[in-house]
């Protein structure tokens, strides 16, 4: 459920005053994880690695209450649950995108990854979860990167996770991570 607080009695009412009206209030965080248990898991189970990186996602930003925060045209909403944006190559070879909603259960969303991907390919038509504060995500598989840095529009100020390809090493397998987010919606904490 999307409903709108009051952002001067929220844990966000400084940055909230400070960010909103910023030409450029989002921030970019990069890390690069070691992701080899993740592939070793993906191999394993049979689920795909990109639907357990979304999975992560959400299973790391489910805990965080500002992940349920999303400033937008002046104002700041909280949600009450969470669903991973995807970005999905339809059958005319163009994209389309599908909001999948987190669940604890890796199997259920899995299942509902699976359905609704499928989905978007087929129909060439976007989904969205519109009581669901949504994490954008965006896997450029083929690439390698060091780095993406979304485009701010002041559309969109959801979190948005991005990667690319993995790279494999003697030892361990390494993938960079890139996180933007609006700054009245959290810090860099």
């Amino acid at each position: 459920m999307k409903r709108e607080i009051n952002p001067q009695e929220s844990t966000r009412a400084e940055a909230f005053s400070m960010w909103m009206s910023s030409p450029m209030p989002m921030v970019t965080l990069v890390k690069t994880f070691d992701v080899s248990r993740l592939i070793k898991v993906s191999k394993k189970s049979g689920i795909k690695f990109n639907v357990l990186m979304c999975w992560c996602m959400g299973k790391a930003a489910k805990n965080i209450r500002e992940f349920y925060l999303l400033p937008e045209q002046g104002k700041l909403f909280q949600f009450d649950r969470l669903a991973i944006n995807i970005v999905v190559q339809n059958v005319k070879g163009g994209t389309s995108l599908c909001d999948v909603p987190y669940s604890d259960d890796i199997e259920q969303f899995n299942a509902d990854y699976l359905e609704l991907t499928c989905q978007a390919a087929n129909t060439c038509k976007s989904t969205a979860l519109e009581d669901y504060m949504i994490i954008g995500t965006s896997a450029l598989p083929q690439t390698e990167l060091d780095c993406i840095v979304n485009q701010y529009s002041g559309r969109w100020n959801n979190p948005f996770l991005a990667w690319g390809k993995y790279r494999k090493g003697l030892f361990k397998t390494t993938l960079p991570i890139s996180l933007q987010f609006h700054h009245a919606q959290m810090d860099g904490m």
